[in-house]
């Protein structure tokens, strides 16, 4: 049965009607790229061959009724015009939060039933392949007139507004926009766009994400107050945004010798040189050079997350560093921080040491065993049926 037909099925049970179709989002790992976005600068994600499907159909009674297949015997309903942020909570403010922001286009109501394989709180981005997911399938049947870059606003207010995680449009935008085979170079201020291909495959190597066991979440960590601090060093700086300050030598005025200069020193030195190293890997993308050349990019931004952002965790430097020890040409954690999964850019004949070494590793640390698989560029959003 295709992951299509298993939704269909499942709404059929939820709601004991055909819904008008199944629609799919993918989750992401950003290749590099980390906490730029809110700050207007670059990222390069690529969209993960895990999806979460949407199974939709208009209602005419004025309700949006909700049901996850990771959550069975938990059914979600309220009148679409009581919609309020965090009124639902939990994964149903997701979904909510789409409908709210079209709730002129829904004012019959609509059901949906979700099922997927993006692993929650693993810095994959399960949250806007939930909310991108119906995102596309309320503008399939209701707003056929939006763009897709309306489409990444509506997400990202779900997620912004109503959920009250302060996320950037990185997430959504990958999950919407990406292709298979090619990484998205996304400048995020006039939201323009390359598709990079990235075929490590014809190189030898192979992108691993290594799920840590450890999750996070971006409403409730310390997410947010990166975020704040991002804006008072642009403030402090007299800058629209971290993306316009030049180079770490115009930092200087931060370091003021107080300890909130020098956390707003780091904060804003991360994002300067993580916004030369999108440059720098996509530069050697384009290019003839062998693609591992993008290793000890992809290790000095984990360094610049750990010490500069400081958003990594043991479990994090632990799967990096051993990944290092073991071989493989760069390794960085990904994702919001405090948890979640890390990259590791690796010959395809030393994939299995690389990942045993981790896997003992953290059996000999007394972490939980970690869950190792290959990145392989996919699709974007999608109707499936």
């Amino acid at each position: 049965m295709s992951e299509a037909e298993r939704a269909r099925q499942a709404f059929r049970e939820a709601f004991g009607g055909e819904p008008e179709g199944v629609w799919a989002a993918p989750g992401r790992v950003n290749v590099i790229g980390e906490h730029t976005d809110y700050n207007e600068g670059f990222v390069l994600p690529v969209a993960l061959p895990h999806t979460t499907r949407a199974a939709v159909a208009r209602r005419h009674d004025g309700l949006v009724a909700l049901v996850s297949a990771q959550h069975p015997g938990e059914r979600v309903q309220a009148p679409v015009a009581e919609l309020a942020p965090g009124r639902p909570g939990g994964w149903a403010g997701y979904p909510a939060g789409v409908v709210d922001a079209l709730r002129d286009r829904v004012p019959g109501g609509v059901s949906v039933l979700v099922d997927g394989d993006v692993p929650a709180g693993m810095g994959l981005s399960s949250s806007a392949a939930l909310s991108c997911s119906v995102a596309l399938a309320l503008r399939d049947l209701v707003a056929p007139d939006l763009p897709v870059p309306a489409l990444v606003d509506v997400a990202r207010r779900a997620e912004n507004d109503f959920v009250g995680a302060p996320t950037g449009i990185l997430d959504q935008s990958a999950a919407l926009l990406c292709t298979a085979g090619h990484a998205l170079f996304l400048d995020t201020r006039d939201r323009s766009t390359e598709q990079v291909p990235l075929d490590l495959a014809a190189a030898g190597l192979e992108l691993l994400v290594v799920d840590t066991g450890t999750t996070h979440d971006h409403a409730t960590g310390g997410y947010g107050d990166r975020r704040r601090e991002c804006e008072q060093a642009a403030e402090r700086l007299g800058v629209r945004a971290l993306r316009d300050v030049p180079d770490v030598a115009a930092l200087a005025p931060l370091d003021d010798g107080t300890p909130q200069g020098a956390v707003l020193l780091r904060r804003a030195r991360h994002v300067v040189t993580e916004d030369a190293r999108v440059l720098e890997v996509v530069r050697i993308l384009r290019g003839t050079a062998d693609p591992a050349a993008i290793g000890p990019v992809l290790t000095a931004g984990h360094a610049s997350l750990r010490d500069d952002f400081q958003i990594s965790t043991v479990e994090l430097d632990t799967a990096v560093d051993t990944a290092l020890a073991a071989g493989a040409a760069g390794a960085r954690m990904v994702g919001g921080g405090f948890g979640g999964s890390a990259v590791v850019l690796v010959d395809v004949d030393r994939t299995p040491a690389v990942a045993a070494a981790i896997a003992d590793r953290f059996v000999r640390e007394g972490y939980r065993a970690p869950r190792t698989s290959a990145v392989v560029p996919s699709a974007g959003a999608r109707r499936l049926s």
